[in-house]
């Protein structure tokens, strides 16, 4: 086994963890409800295997959802987001994604940037969709995912820059 595997997996365990333990008990103000675990779906390694990504995006939000009490709305926003992974790459990175040399954990990037941003939101919106299922809550659930992924990009910026590694 590699080394990039068993930094997916710390990583699996780690942001579900501190999910699970600190962020599901966060709720500001009835609409701010921070998502920090998808940084594993985020910084998946660009060449690593996408039908491994989709499995464990799969049981990321499995757990999730055991966790939640929130009936498979996790999973289904997590599947989501690993599908579209490669257009949000292609479109926020062009030809660096063609050619593989993307590397999130780098300095944040208006490109990076836009890659965390879309996916964030896209998972936010699947997700908040998922839990109103009506049209009538359209409006609950835009402010709901706009402010989500605010506060969720700036805790997952912050945990960014914690896990970069040293280059000296």
């Amino acid at each position: 086994m590699n080394s990039a595997l068993f930094t997916n997996i710390f990583r699996f365990i780690l942001l579900l963890s501190v999910q699970i333990i600190i962020f599901n008990n966060m709720n500001f103000l009835g609409y701010i409800s921070p998502f920090p675990y998808i940084l594993f779906i985020i910084l998946y390694p660009v060449n690593g295997n996408k039908s491994g990504l989709l499995l464990a995006s799969f049981l990321l939000g499995f757990i999730m959802d055991l966790f939640s009490n929130s009936g498979g709305i996790h999973t289904m926003a997590c599947i989501v987001l690993a599908y579209y992974r490669p257009y949000l790459f292609r479109f926020s990175f062009g030809l660096s994604y063609e050619y593989q040399t993307v590397k999130l954990i780098d300095v944040l990037t208006p490109e990076r940037f836009s890659f965390i941003l879309f996916s964030v939101l896209i998972h936010h919106f699947v997700l908040f969709s998922l839990e109103a299922f009506q049209i009538s809550f359209l409006l609950d659930v835009l402010i709901r995912t706009l402010l989500s992924t605010l506060f969720t990009i700036i805790i997952s910026v912050i945990i960014i820059y914690l896990i970069k590694p040293n280059r000296r």
